[in-house]
């Protein structure tokens, strides 16, 4: 499963952009509104930060069909190749999704919460639905169950949609949906870093380094590599 980047901070993004094995970057107007300052600043900033190879989800805030279309292509303009234009699943959000897709601009369609948006979105042409899973379960629903549903209309109909898993609390709710098919999912900062630690993975790598130092001291293999 495919793993991007939920946040518009520069310093995470910088971070997890070096050390984690990211796609990409997925904001909405909540997160930008979070960092302030200029959000087109941010956004170009962010564009630099990731380069032009991966994924950059901007979400629009328009609301009328023309004014999405206007917006949704000066964000392709602004922020270049790669970039796709988030657009709410609304009746207005699939006509935008079906005229934009016609016209190779890649849209994913968000706030999904059901499997039939993601059909009616899949079938207007998205590039990605971004069904919310935490936000699913905190209305007593199945998150995790939406997913799979998805994914297996999307593997009967033979769709090019993809699965973009969003609104986590847990690093549990991630491995969930990657077991059920989820081609990618956005995570926070925070639920990134869970993927990765253990306490049990952290005392075993404290245990080999002193135990190497118990037998060797201070030398490393790089040392006695280069001593040869």
């Amino acid at each position: 499963m495919r793993i991007l980047l939920d946040t518009a901070n520069l310093d995470d993004i910088r971070y997890f952009n070096t050390y984690y094995p990211i796609e990409g970057v997925t904001t909405n107007p909540t997160i930008l509104s979070k960092e302030g300052g200029d959000p087109i600043v941010q956004l170009k900033a962010i564009r630099q930060i990731i380069g032009e190879d991966k994924e950059l989800h901007v979400q629009v805030t328009e609301t009328e069909f023309e004014k999405i279309i206007e917006e949704a292509r000066l964000l392709v303009d602004c922020l270049g190749i790669n970039t796709f234009v988030k657009i709410p699943v609304t009746d207005v959000g699939l006509r935008v999704t079906k005229y934009l897709s016609d016209r190779n601009i890649g849209v994913t369609v968000t706030a999904v919460l059901t499997a039939a948006q993601a059909m009616l979105a899949s079938n207007a042409g998205a590039s990605y639905v971004a069904p919310y899973i935490s936000r699913s379960e905190n209305l007593c629903a199945d998150g995790v169950g939406t997913v799979s549903d998805i994914a297996k209309i999307f593997n009967v109909s033979g769709t090019d949609t993809q699965i973009l898993a969003a609104s986590f609390k847990t690093a549990k709710e991630v491995l969930d949906v990657a077991v059920e098919g989820c081609h990618s999912a956005t995570i926070g900062s925070g639920i990134m870093k869970m993927l990765l630690s253990h306490t049990t993975t952290d005392t075993s790598i404290l245990g080999f380094e002193r135990d190497w130092k118990e037998a060797f001291g201070d030398t490393t293999l790089l040392k006695l590599l280069k001593n040869k």
